[in-house]
């Protein structure tokens, strides 16, 4: 005799209970010392492997801080050891402040997360009348306006540049799919979201940070601008590379017009608290900050993305990967992960929380290496308990190693054919003159002792001198070696009238799209 449907319904309510608590209580098994002691050992080791100079970090489990640690020092010239509440620049990271900051304003009845941007910001244009009545508070969170990766960044990069003539200036990027319709992360976008809340509680996006999380977290020693910074000594220096690979301590620009981007400088100690109120959705020391309803937004899928066949290969038990709002989100060995990475000029850092393990990891490092990504990985395989997992620092080290090859192929291969012999098609004075970015706005070529230099109007500190490749094209040496910058070339063009009409710059800068500056003589 076959048992009732409710008999069955019954069973698998029985069997989900047993599985949920289960999960509960292996979340809430307390992590071994030894585990942790593991740990410290791994980090300091991959210190040395990855050759940087410092980093720091902590690791929430249970609404706890069970490890906080500093590795290194804070500036490889000068040496000054790194702690627990050493100052990093967490770059990106800010992103889930900023989001964070919304989700309050919701809370409070003072936007809607569907509403249209332009109802705050009036003046905000973008390439299509459609898409800027469309674009609302989740277009501005989740990466699907429609633009490239990075897409008018050098709008910010060293530029004098307000947030409002940054955004004012938005209209002349161009998309490459359509609205809500793909993946492109957007720094223009936060900073879209920054002016809102300005709009909004007529507070400057540092003052409603510092207001509503800063200070109900304790945060104290944490920053939302470089010139905050300013003597104070527990900092850590930004790196870069030199021409052999090897770490070398550079300075902080104050870059306040990508603040809610980007902006925020705390320590390992402090983003600890803020991965607290993450974790416990919304509720800090049994205050509440934001609402759960906002924290499930903000943790909800909202613009999913492919993933890569070699992330297939890599992490087999990842299926989905999406932007939320301010994080991004997939699932590895059956645990949902919310994670955001940060990349500011000099400093890489990584936040990673796994809800449904009460767990949290915040790596922090003043190097432009990608160690806080294996750091991460190898902590979390360690915390789920995994007796076999991988040795991610060495797997990533390998496949660095693999591409750096690679490109210095491709490099020895560019260099047998780089230049041919001549000089320019025209007298050095031809090319100088005034240009015109309709995006970027003007750049001037001078004449100088037999030398040609370019200056960007907006940048002050962008610039340097041109020397001759071949045809209509110049080496650009910069002036300032910026961390950032990569090997650029300045391609004159030349006009139906045969004189010179316009001017690109071609880098292969994995961070900025000097291609977007389309600049024509003007003058």
């Amino acid at each position: 005799m076959t048992p009732p449907l409710h008999y069955f319904l019954q069973l698998r309510y029985t069997l989900l209970l047993v599985v949920f608590t289960f999960v509960q209580a292996q979340a809430q098994q307390p992590v071994k010392p030894s585990d942790l002691a593991a740990l410290d050992t791994y980090y300091q080791q991959a210190l040395k492997d990855w050759d940087v100079p410092g980093m720091a970090i902590a690791i929430v489990k249970n609404d706890s801080v069970i490890f906080a640690k500093g590795y290194g020092v804070l500036n490889a010239k000068t040496s000054g050891q790194v702690d627990a509440n050493t100052v990093f620049g967490i770059a990106s990271n800010t992103k889930a402040y900023t989001a964070a900051a919304l989700g309050i304003l919701v809370d409070e009845g003072k936007l809607n997360w569907d509403d249209p941007v332009t109802k705050y910001l009036p003046y905000l244009q973008l390439y299509d009348p459609f898409v800027t009545k469309s674009l609302n508070i989740k277009d501005l969170l989740s990466h699907r306006a429609g633009f490239k990766t990075f897409s008018g960044d050098l709008l910010w990069y060293h530029t004098t540049y307000s947030r409002r003539e940054i955004l004012e200036r938005a209209k002349y990027l161009e998309p490459v799919y359509g609205f809500r319709d793909g993946y492109g992360y957007s720094n223009l976008m936060f900073i879209a979201a920054g002016e809102v809340i300005e709009a909004v509680t007529g507070k400057t996006w540092e003052a409603f940070i510092q207001e509503r999380f800063f200070s109900p977290l304790g945060m104290q020693n944490s920053y939302t601008s470089v010139n905050q910074l300013t003597g104070k000594s527990n900092v850590a220096s930004p790196h870069a590379f030199d021409d052999k690979g090897k770490p070398v301590p550079t300075t902080i620009r104050p870059w306040d017009n990508w603040n809610p981007a980007a902006g925020i400088f705390t320590s390992v100690n402090q983003q600890a608290q803020w991965m607290r109120l993450q974790l416990n959705r919304g509720t800090y020391k049994g205050n509440r900050i934001f609402s759960e309803e906002a924290s499930h937004t903000m943790w909800t899928a909202h613009n999913p993305l492919p993933v890569a066949s070699q992330s297939e290969h890599i992490f087999p038990s990842t299926h989905f990967q999406a932007a939320g709002l301010g994080w991004m989100m997939s699932d590895y060995e059956g645990r949902k992960v919310i994670n955001h990475g940060g990349g500011h000029e000099g400093m890489n850092s990584r936040t990673v929380l796994v809800p449904e393990e009460n767990l949290g990891v915040v790596v922090l490092t003043n190097s432009m290496s990608s160690i806080m990504t294996p750091l991460a990985n190898y902590t979390i395989d360690k915390l789920f308990g995994k007796e076999e997992g991988r040795d991610w620092s060495r797997f990533y080290l390998d496949l660095i190693a693999r591409n750096k090859q690679a490109e210095k192929e491709a490099e020895a291969n560019a260099q047998k054919a780089k230049k041919q012999k001549g000089k320019p098609t025209m007298s050095l004075q031809a090319y100088t003159g005034t240009y015109n970015s309709p995006l970027y706005g003007n750049a001037a070529v001078s004449l100088q002792n037999g030398k040609l230099s370019v200056r960007l109007a907006p940048a002050p500190t962008l610039g340097g001198t041109l020397k001759h490749w071949q045809h209509d094209i110049f080496e650009l040496e910069w002036v300032n070696q910026y961390a950032l910058l990569t090997p650029t070339r300045v391609r004159f063009l030349i006009g139906e009238d045969g004189k010179i009409g316009g001017m690109r710059l071609d880098a292969n800068n994995p961070d900025f799209h000097f291609d977007e500056l389309k600049f024509t003589k003007v003058k």
